[in-house]
């Protein structure tokens, strides 16, 4: 069940439109804007491809920090695992809320990777205030 403030934390990526998702590749880290964020059965997905060196390194381990600033320059980290979920429904939401999309992916194909975020902390910080850790 997902934490109170998970719809919060959806508006906030949503809003900010690119966000920054650092993953592992061996001792090295790696960051990569992205841009989906979607809101289903109370969990946060996002898409990629298979065939990206991104897909291969959250195989290789899930565990990931996603990071974005808002217009009132207030700014949020994300942390936890990204968990595959690659049910032809949970594309099809995607593509339904990204149709730009649809171009490069298809719901059901063997390029399209759907993973949602298993959230360990999510916490907004801001230069003017006390950091506000979300229930998520």
């Amino acid at each position: 069940m997902a934490g109170k403030d998970i719809k919060r934390l959806h508006k906030f990526l949503k809003e900010a439109e690119t966000y920054y998702l650092a993953t592992g590749d061996g001792d090295q880290p790696r960051v990569r804007p992205f841009g989906t964020a979607l809101l289903y059965e109370d969990k946060i997905y996002i898409l990629t491809s298979k065939a990206k060196d991104v897909s291969k390194q959250i195989e290789h381990n899930p565990k990931f920090e996603i990071s974005t600033m808002d217009k009132r320059e207030r700014w949020i980290r994300v942390t936890g695992t990204l968990v595959e979920d690659n049910r032809v429904e949970v594309h099809k939401a995607m593509l339904d809320d990204y149709p730009h999309l649809r171009a490069s992916y298809t719901e059901g194909d063997e390029n399209t990777n759907t993973l949602y975020l298993s959230i360990s902390k999510a916490t907004i910080y801001s230069f003017t205030e006390a950091p506000e850790e979300l229930e998520v």
